[in-house]
């Protein structure tokens, strides 16, 4: 049976010799045995379970919540892989959708085709968004619905240019904040803090409210605990979730 160290592992999975140190340390992916020269050595099953890890990584599983579900008893491992299989289809069914969307709407400004208003939004998901604001207001109760209408309401009374505007200042501070967890920054470096501020700030006008420390806080773990949420951080670089929310909620504490 083939056997595989961390660093061979690393090369042949994608993931980092770090995760994988990581995985073991929490107890999610243990090697197979380790040798007398102290290296881990991980056989078919590790390799199995890996992609397992992997497939629910992908559908933005919390790493605690993978570990419960690997250890239950009874779960047929291809039924397990059939509701993957089936979700990245609808998946992949979306993105060409948006892919022709996108290449329809290219050859229109390149005066090579025309598209009627209906067809410049097919492949967005309309009910995606219904789901995410009731799960927002399952979550939080209160008046939640109606400050998400009130948000909505003055997001469409914004000039096109501005909401763009608007859009593309969260792109920006979501990709400088990336930055820094690429860089190496620890979640609760004060250093972090101007990158946190411009992030801040960005929520508030999307609220149309000033956002609270604790409200940040509570943003935070709306990141970590809303699967949409964390597959999009996530796709920017493993264990960026978990980093933003903490870095969020160290900010937060330096405000309050």
């Amino acid at each position: 049976m083939a056997t595989y160290t961390v660093k061979q592992l690393a090369r042949l999975s994608g993931v980092s010799i770090r995760t994988l140190h990581h995985y073991d340390e929490i107890g999610l992916l243990k090697p197979a045995f380790t040798g007398e020269n102290r290296y881990r050595y991980y056989g078919r099953e590790e390799l199995l379970r890996l992609q397992d890890i992997l497939f629910h990584r992908e559908l933005g599983v919390p790493l605690q919540e993978i570990g419960r579900l690997l250890n239950l008893k009874g779960r047929d491992r291809a039924a397990v892989l059939s509701e993957h299989r089936a979700w990245l289809d609808q998946r992949i069914k979306r993105s060409r959708q948006l892919l022709r969307t996108i290449d329809r709407t290219i050859a229109q400004l390149n005066g090579e085709g025309t598209m009627d208003d209906k067809e410049l939004y097919k492949g967005f998901n309309s009910a995606k968004q219904a789901e995410y604001e009731d799960w927002l207001v399952e979550r939080y109760g209160g008046d939640m619905r109606q400050r998400i209408e009130a948000s909505k309401a003055k997001l469409a009374s914004l000039p096109e240019g501005d909401l763009q505007a608007r859009l593309a200042e969260g792109e920006a501070a979501g990709r400088a904040l990336a930055d820094a967890f690429k860089a190496g920054a620890q979640a609760d470096d004060p250093a972090n803090d101007p990158l946190l501020a411009r992030h801040h700030a960005w929520i508030s006008a999307m609220w149309n409210r000033a956002c609270s420390p604790e409200a940040y806080v509570g943003l935070s773990d709306l990141y970590l605990e809303n699967a949409d949420f964390r597959v999009r951080f996530e796709e920017q670089r493993e264990g960026f979730a978990e980093w933003l929310a903490a870095a969020m909620k160290a900010y937060a504490a330096r405000l309050a």
